[in-house]
């Protein structure tokens, strides 16, 4: 026989092989801990931390603006743990600025510091989540060895970015900036070292499919014990957040839990404080435009912002009027809520165009179709909830106002000429023409007519094609705009690569489909071959370059990375048999040994008929 004949029926064998171990089956873990952790947290004394330290106040503002400055960041001082009182440190305070005769040099701020202030970070612990496993039955889903081999490694990451506060911060909050919270947290990662809202939805969807349910139903736990609290859930985990949200993910983070335990007693239980969450947005953020209620991003808070406290009060110079200031301020707030900071999509130039830079910001002035088709899918979630409750009136109620915001969506913000959802121009009393991920939301949340999904197809796609969104390597820009702001080209964002991935596969066309799947592979291959080359997960990533991490803005790119991790376990798991390196494009030397297991069949057919034909041709 001959050897190429032998080498095909080892081949069958393995492929064999390789098909039966990747037919386990998919379970879910639904232990339902840490149920009465609400209760028990809110028994105790629930102090709100001085925010003349850390929010507002001239201890802040001297120490922030030092010439020379004494952190190369702005948030590394409002991370810091008081090592007294507030009122003790700032009477303290003042008595060096009278010593000083107000004006103290960096070395005496400096002595000031380190003497009345600990390290950032020291109010937390690193933790290792109860419910992690070392194989979550994702990995199975996953048909290429290297991919699982990096599901694996990824799956691994929960575990670094797991943090817990300790005792002394809900015993002693005062001497933090940091947020109480009831349960263990998964962080971003990098210079993000406590929790922050939208990043935790692709976090918990992660957590989910790493069958870690325990952790993620106490992330949501926390969320929900915040809008008992406070009414609302700050952009992060820190006082000085108070005057702005983020996107409201809070309901469609309940919505994800149920669907994969479903308990739904856990989203009945929740719908007092769902509904605060909806209300603090539609009564807070609301706009009037062309009679619809819609909502827009804003701040309610006053000053630079404490985090990027430097950076703020040098744009801010641009401005001749405390009150011009204030409000250059405001929008930059505004624009931190809509998680964008900062992108073209908030600058409205005296042209009325998205040119320009920070000082250009008009936040607020723009309506914006991603918060309007979140605050729909929220109120359609809590009528499904209390339909589950039994709780007629209430359905009747929220399927109501979900269907005035879609009116408003539709009548506002879709465009017919464009073709697709576009953000509006208050001030001047038009569309916003400029691609942006977040015009194609509506299709991630169902905010429009199910009827009529064949004809926006056609439309999206020739949006796509328009602004030839599908031909960048390393996934669709955040804009088409290179303003070297980090929400602009050529950065890619993964909740932004989601929610047109997971918004055109919902149209169910072939088309859309099908481009759905191409950028779905494209963002995992291109996460894979940075994370091979760099051994790290990025906050985002450069669209004109495959496998490159993201740059500019105000920090440095940060490594992790909660969302980006989140969102590549997900379809990992969800199209795991279909990826492969092998692919043109795809992980480098991993490419050129390893293939599919349909790959693989077709190369053992192609090995037995050569084989046999050489044999008789051979000794015939």
């Amino acid at each position: 026989m001959s050897k190429l004949y032998i080498v095909g029926l080892l081949l069958v064998s393995w492929s064999c092989l390789v098909a039966i171990s990747q037919a386990k089956s998919y379970g879910f873990d639904l232990s339902t801990d840490n149920d009465n952790a609400i209760a028990n947290y809110e028994d105790n004394d629930d102090k709100f931390p001085s925010c003349e330290i850390y929010c507002t106040g001239n201890l802040l503002h001297t120490i922030q603006t030092a010439n020379p400055k004494l952190f190369s960041d702005s948030k590394t001082f409002v991370d810091m743990k008081l090592n007294n009182s507030p009122d003790k440190t700032l009477a303290d305070f003042e008595a060096l600025m009278q010593a000083k005769n107000q004006t103290p040099t960096s070395e005496d701020l400096k002595k000031f510091v380190d003497e009345y202030f600990s390290p950032k970070g020291t109010e937390l612990e690193a933790w290792t989540p109860t419910d992690w496993k070392e194989n979550p039955s994702f990995l199975d889903l996953i048909s290429d060895p290297d991919l699982k081999q990096w599901g694996a490694e990824l799956n691994n990451i929960w575990k670094i970015l797991g943090r817990k506060m300790k005792d002394e911060v809900s015993k002693n909050p005062e001497y933090y900036s940091i947020i109480p919270v009831p349960n263990p947290v998964i962080i971003p990662g990098g210079r993000f070292i406590e929790f922050y809202y939208w990043d935790s939805y692709w976090i918990i969807r992660g957590l989910l499919y790493s069958q870690m349910h325990t952790t993620a139903r106490g992330m949501i736990q926390n969320f929900l014990s915040i809008v008992n609290r406070f009414g609302f859930i700050p952009n992060g985990g820190r006082v000085y957040y108070h005057g702005r949200s983020q996107p409201p993910l809070l309901t469609g983070m309940v919505k994800s839990y149920v669907d994969f335990t479903n308990d739904d007693k856990f989203a009945i239980d929740a719908l007092d404080t769902l509904e605060h969450e909806f209300e603090f947005f539609t009564n807070n953020h609301s706009v009037t435009v062309k009679n619809h209620t819609l909502c827009v991003y804003r701040d309610s808070s006053a000053g630079p912002r404490p985090e990027s406290y430097r950076e703020d009060v040098e744009t801010g110079e641009e401005f001749a009027t405390e009150e011009e200031k204030e409000l250059h301020w405001s929008e930059l707030k505004a624009a931190a809520e809509s998680g964008m900071d900062f992108s073209s999509r908030w600058f409205i130039s005296k042209d009325g165009t998205n040119d320009g830079n920070l000082t250009n910001l008009a936040t607020s002035s723009i309506v914006p179709v991603d918060l309007n088709a979140l605050l729909y899918w929220n109120a359609k979630l809590i009528a499904e909830f209390h339909s589950k409750a039994g709780n007629i009136k209430k359905v009747t109620e929220y399927e109501t106002k979900a269907e005035k915001i879609l009116q408003g969506i539709q009548e506002v913000l879709w465009n017919e000429e464009a073709g697709v959802w576009l953000d509006y121009d208050m001030k001047n009393e038009k569309p916003r023409d400029y691609f942006v991920p977040t015009n194609l939301s509506p299709l991630w949340v169902k905010a429009y007519n199910i009827s009529e999904s064949e004809k926006i197809s056609a439309s999206i796609m020739a949006y796509i094609e328009k602004n030839k969104l599908d031909t960048f390597p390393g996934g669709v820009p955040n804009t088409l705009s290179y303003t070297n702001e980090q929400w602009d080209a050529p950065n890619v964002w993964a909740p932004m690569q989601y929610i047109l991935v997971e918004g055109l596969n919902n149209l169910n066309t072939p088309e859309a489909k099908n481009m759905s799947m191409k950028w779905a592979t494209k963002w995992v291959k291109s996460n894979f071959k940075a994370f091979s080359k760099d051994r790290h997960m990025y906050e985002k990533y450069n669209a004109d370059q495959f496998g490159v991490g993201g740059g500019g803005g105000e920090y440095e790119v940060q490594t992790g990375f909660g969302w980006s991790n989140g969102v590549i376990i997900e379809w990992l798991s969800k199209h795991g048999r279909d990826i492969s390196t092998g692919a043109a494009g795809g992980g480098g030397a991993a490419a050129t040994r390893v293939m599919s297991v349909v790959g693989v069949a077709a190369v053992t057919i192609v090995a037995l008929i050569a084989g046999r034909f050489l044999w008789q041709s051979w000794f015939k």
